[in-house]
């Protein structure tokens, strides 16, 4: 397989680690991994602020970017969410503005092989058990992207349960929002704070030492609460975790 890591703006930017983790823990499973040094943003800010057109370039570059690839791999169900969703719907409202179906046909190539990790380990890999070892009590945050958009249902849940060394202890109202919602983070910062902390909240209760998601657009979001509350909690990447060794750990 041609295996094409999609990093995505916000890990590019501030979580880099994530995507080194991805290509460590895919390589060690036998993926030749690939990073398409023309990739850039997906059009998912755009799109969801209601810049519908001004997303249209970017997904055409999206495509043609990663187009020739057997599977696209990213470590964030929001930004895979974009392309398997929202892109079949920019084609389609093309088409009924009258302009055609170029961009369907443009986009169509990569809708069908955008895999979030978690389902890209699980379904394609057909592996729950990586080899990882992880000693700490973790609770698991399912965010909405991940849950409500692409449906990954308890595959991160089974890789996590596999990790040895790793305790996996159930979060209270895991499948409330954790409040980010990108620029609804900004628009209604009062109520995005709250729901932060309720999440926030929730996880302490739990008493792990860290608060695990598949998406660090909601850990840069509640990692930010944990700061402010000065809780002991540390929010991290499932891919980080996945990628852990025994040695590293020794280390």
């Amino acid at each position: 397989m041609r295996v094409a890591l999609f990093l995505t703006c916000v890990n590019d930017t501030l979580y880099p680690d994530t995507g080194r983790a991805v290509v460590k823990l895919l390589t060690g499973l036998g993926v030749e991994v690939d990073f398409p040094m023309a990739q850039t943003c997906c059009g998912q800010a755009h799109y969801n602020t209601g810049y519908r057109h001004e997303a249209e370039p970017l997904a055409r570059h999206f495509s043609e970017v990663f187009k020739d690839y057997d599977a696209i791999v990213t470590p964030s169900g929001s930004c895979g969410a974009m392309v398997r969703e929202l892109y079949p719907r920019m084609g389609e409202r093309a088409r009924a503005e009258g302009r055609g179906d170029t961009l369907a046909a443009t986009l169509a190539p990569v809708v069908p092989k955008t895999y979030e990790l978690t389902e890209f380990l699980v379904d394609v890999l057909g592996v729950t058990d990586v080899g990882a070892y992880y000693p700490h009590t973790v609770t698991y945050h399912p965010t909405c992207h991940g849950l409500r958009g692409l449906g990954l249902g308890d595959r991160p849940r089974r890789l996590l349960e596999a990790v040895e060394g790793l305790e996996l202890v159930e979060l209270p109202g895991a499948e409330e929002c954790c409040g980010f919602g990108g620029t609804f983070a900004v628009k209604n910062s009062d109520v995005s704070a709250a729901m932060g902390a309720d999440k926030v909240r929730n996880a302490e209760s739990t008493g792990a030492e860290v608060l695990c998601a598949a998406d660090n657009s909601c850990l840069m979001h509640i990692g930010g609460t944990m700061t402010r509350l000065r809780t002991g909690m540390r929010p991290v990447h499932i891919a980080e975790i996945l990628a852990s060794t025994e040695r590293e750990a020794a280390g």
